[in-house]
């Protein structure tokens, strides 16, 4: 594999032969369950060959389909069992590992980032890759002064790419949205269009690692490794060793899901207030246990810029519907907009829809499983159900979008680990408003 597929003819086939593939693997359904096997044995085949060519197309393409795929990845847990263990597996690849660069490839991008001799600033430097991901690969190697790095560097093409999958794939969307029930697709793929000049600038992502790394540093649950060097296209960082979280959620003890689960809460509550930043990009491939018990934080291409911290409202919002003060929620929801002016909603049922979102933190404890944010998928996913439209009549205003994905992911990513931790407790230390 040399650069990104470029040309869009040549990445608009890849990903048309997603809706075809699917369509010509219902046929075969039919005809095996013609001759005799039963429709749950179809199905069980029909749902696992789609997951291996949907994830094999977007694994090729990098870019903005890669991240779309990791994006989706996070919303595993929100499946009903039966339909996502054929998906699960083909899920956890797209986190971490995706066809690399050639080398020859790989050494052009550096000579033209850090100049011919590059490789004087290395002591030693691995041409295979470590990580490959969306938008880059990672690269071990020992920095002139002996510390173990990681070379991040991005793909050639990468933007081109990224802005022809975006496009491309927002015409797949229903497709997508068989993978992940209740989610809304379109505005996931809009989202993650809009931050794509951010993560195309490994400058500013280097920026954003180095204030998280001057926040956390000597913190004794968190860990950023420090940058060592950047440019436009590559960054240089310490090197950090880990247990991946996906095999902590395909393996861990409950006791590693339930460290990891509070960190990674911590992170989510505490980066605002802490530098500024939210970690915005919370797929499991992006952590890692560290042998001390800290969680090891990667990659900051996708970053929310919260100078003043989270919202107060949030907070304030959140403790209002926990205390069952109807009044005051809805007059809260008016003010930031959530309910436009003009829109008659019951308000009993604006609660009803709320309240159940907040279990995690209406009591001093709380386990999140995947049967739990299954439930609450089918909840409001149902476009039948009452909670779905209380949810339609709702606005999510544009500054809140980011916040509000990011914390769905960073969900998903808990309810995968199983973790039972005290959230509540970590929300009143962190979250503005939320404690009385």
């Amino acid at each position: 594999m040399s650069d990104i597929p470029q040309r869009g003819v040549a990445r608009s086939a890849q990903l048309a032969r997603l809706p075809l593939g699917v369509a010509g693997r219902a046929t075969m359904g039919l005809g095996k369950r013609l001759a005799g096997r039963s429709a749950e044995d179809v199905q069980a085949e029909l749902a696992q060959r789609t997951a291996e060519q949907l994830f094999a197309v977007l694994g090729q393409l990098k870019g903005g389909a890669m991240k779309f795929g990791q994006a989706l990845s996070v919303f595993e847990a929100a499946l009903p069992e039966e339909s996502a263990a054929p998906y699960r597996a083909a899920l956890t690849k797209l986190q971490e590992a995706a066809p690399p660069m050639a080398a020859a490839v790989m050494h052009r991008v550096l000579d033209e980032q850090f100049g011919r001799s590059w490789r004087s600033r290395f002591t030693s430097f691995d041409d295979r890759p470590a990580a490959a991901a969306s938008i880059g690969q990672v690269h071990r190697a020992v920095w002139a002064d002996g510390r173990e790095v990681a070379v991040k560097i991005q793909y050639p093409g990468a933007g081109p790419a990224l802005m022809a999958d975006f496009n491309q794939l927002s015409r797949f969307a229903r497709l997508f949205g068989r993978i992940s029930p209740g989610l809304d697709v379109k505005p996931l793929l809009a989202e993650l269009k809009a931050r794509v000049s951010e993560e195309l600038d490994y400058t500013l992502e280097a920026d954003s690692q180095r204030r998280f790394a001057e926040a956390y540093d000597g913190d004794p649950d968190i860990g950023v490794p420090q940058v060592v060097a950047s440019a436009p296209r590559v960054v240089v960082s310490e090197w950090m060793d880990g247990t991946p979280l996906s095999t902590i959620i395909a393996s861990g003890t409950q006791a590693e899901r339930d460290a990891v689960g509070l960190r990674l809460a911590l992170l989510h509550f505490s980066a605002p207030q802490r530098c500024g930043l939210l970690h915005a990009d919370p797929h499991p491939g992006n952590f890692r246990l560290l042998p001390d018990g800290r969680l090891g934080v990667l990659d900051f291409g996708a970053v929310a810029r919260l100078p003043n911290g989270t919202p107060e409202p949030l907070g304030r919002i959140t403790r209002l519907v926990l205390e069952g003060n109807v009044a005051e929620v809805m007059k809260a929801l008016h003010a930031e907009n959530f309910i436009r002016t003009g829109v008659q909603i019951d308000a009993a049922k604006v609660l009803d829809y709320l309240r159940p979102i907040l279990d995690p933190l209406a009591k001093p404890e709380f386990s999140f499983t995947r049967s739990w944010m299954q439930q609450q998928a089918q909840r409001i996913g149902d476009p039948r159900s009452e909670a779905a439209r209380v949810g339609r009549m709702l606005n999510l205003p544009p500054e809140y979008l980011l916040l509000h994905r990011v914390t769905l992911g960073s969900i998903g990513v808990l309810c995968q680990l199983g973790a039972t931790a005290p959230y509540r407790q970590i929300a009143e230390e962190w979250q503005p408003g939320f404690k009385a």
